[in-house]
């Protein structure tokens, strides 16, 4: 049996603790909580402006500092106690880039907002029960051979239980937990009340694109149905592929709050950091493998390339799960983002500046000059537009990332002032966590080789490439 390994969570900012079987649902309790953080958050903010106006210039910024610190911390404990759309709003707010945030405190922040995947309880079986039946139209006994009423994944939308079909299948069951839809519905409603709070924290955001881009992405994960047909098409896509492998859905057993599909032994992350150096890098470019290639191939993103999320099989072949927050990138977007990457690697600045422009990721175009922004993102990517082999690490990712956003920066007034379009919100995520991950596994290889096989079609620069290449050959891709 897998078990998703925790992130870790820095002990400043970890959520206070709160059962998932005391989840408040009621429209007039969660809209409570949110009016609460905002009208209190307001009232702070408010005395501390009045404040700052009889103190100095350094103490003026350390008050403004600690309020912004302490309007992060308030956000992380609100939005882990919620569960629901709530928590899901703050895995995704874990890919911006936060430049309001004291510095030393950054990365702490969104590392919290990530970890909130993994902080819900499980709810006790008896309460999921009746919600199964309902939805199988029969009770789980009759559904089921044998079903495992401990839950061995619990997430921020439903829980994970083993269970054996009448075949004699062994299979998942991931149930959506009671009540979390009515849940979800208020939180997006109430949703445009916290966005200012977030604006404080990032300037350069625009909230409004992104409560649109969460609104839609967040609804469709609710629905298991569209999951398992996200599902369906990826593992059709990656079917008999050599290096990656994808369950099949059970849909005779699968509804709208329940998604049963095949149970799949190996290793979970935590042990697979464990192996050796080269079986660290063969995983490692297995996952960079399958999710660009799942974009150039197939046109979707997956959102959510958490290191829970991957099995190694006993085969050598890396299991890929989890595809409810997923997106199709329309071909001209996509063909965009690559010529920005071809850019950048060229050094080419006006090229830079006019693919961000035309992308959506600066909003006033005048107000920025090519060679920044050109330094801005060489230095963002450094890891994969660099050429040369790369042993990234835990230490390497976070330098990268507090280098890119430092107020030392010499672009962080210009990433203040840029945001991220609706479109690329989840390729930033799938980038970010691709990232983090490879840093977690300490692996190495050419990762700009690797990047230009599908942003410059580049041929093949690793043996696993040549596979992968001649799977998709076949394919007729």
């Amino acid at each position: 049996m897998v078990h998703p390994p925790d992130e870790p969570v820095p002990d400043a900012m970890a959520p206070t603790a709160e059962t998932t079987s005391d989840l408040p649902t009621g429209r007039v309790a969660r809209t409570a909580r949110f009016g609460g953080l905002v009208a209190g958050q307001g009232l702070r903010w408010a005395g501390t402006r009045v404040a700052n106006a009889a103190r100095s210039d350094e103490r003026a910024r350390q008050a403004t500092d600690d309020r912004t610190l302490a309007l992060a911390q308030e956000i992380v404990a609100q939005l882990g106690q919620m569960k629901g759309a709530a928590m899901k709003l703050g895995q995704v707010l874990s890919t911006v880039d936060f430049v309001g945030i004291p510095e030393g405190e950054r990365e702490g922040f969104k590392r919290t907002l990530a970890s909130l995947r993994d902080d819900a309880p499980p709810v006790p079986f008896a309460k999921l029960e009746r919600l199964i039946a309902q939805e199988l139209g029969m009770s789980v006994g009759k559904a089921f051979a044998s079903f495992d009423e401990r839950a061995f994944a619990a997430a921020s939308i439903g829980q994970v239980h083993r269970a054996v079909t009448h075949d004699g299948a062994e299979v998942v069951v991931k149930v959506q937990y009671p009540g979390v839809a009515e849940a979800v519905e208020t939180d997006l409603r109430n949703m445009n009340v916290l966005l200012p709070l977030v604006k404080r924290l990032a300037p350069g955001l625009d909230t409004k694109a992104l409560a649109g881009e969460l609104r839609e992405r967040i609804s469709e994960e609710l629905d298991y149905e569209l999951e398992a047909q996200n599902q369906r098409a990826v593992e059709r896509a990656f079917r008999g592929h050599p290096l990656a492998f994808v369950p099949r859905v059970d849909t005779s057993l699968s509804t709208r709050r329940v998604l049963v599909s095949e149970y799949v032994e190996g290793l979970g992350f935590e042990d697979v950091k464990r192996l050796d150096e080269a079986a660290r890098d063969r995983f490692g470019e297995i996952v960079f493998r399958f999710f660009f290639g799942l974009l150039e191939h197939t046109g979707r993103c997956s959102g959510d390339p958490h290191p829970g999320n991957y099995i190694l099989r006993p085969d050598g072949r890396v299991c890929f799960l989890d595809f409810g927050l997923m997106r199709t990138i329309p071909s001209a977007y996509l063909m965009g983002e690559r010529a920005l990457a071809r850019a950048v690697v060229a050094g080419d600045a006006e090229a830079v500046h006019d693919g961000l422009a035309q992308l959506g990721y600066l909003p006033d175009p005048g107000g920025f000059v090519p060679d920044d922004v050109l330094a801005q993102l060489a230095t963002a990517g450094e890891w994969y537009f660099t050429p040369g082999f790369k042993r990234l690490s835990p230490e390497y990712v976070l330098e990268a990332i507090e280098v890119g956003g430092s107020p030392r920066s010499p672009w962080f007034e210009q990433m203040r002032r840029q945001t991220i379009p609706p479109q690329a919100l989840l390729i930033r995520r799938m980038e970010g966590l691709i990232f983090s991950v490879l840093g977690e596994l300490r692996a190495g290889a050419d990762w700009s080789a690797l990047a230009a096989e599908y942003f410059a079609e580049a041929p093949p620069s690793t043996p696993l490439g040549e596979q992968d290449e001649a799977f998709w050959r076949e394919r007729g891709r």
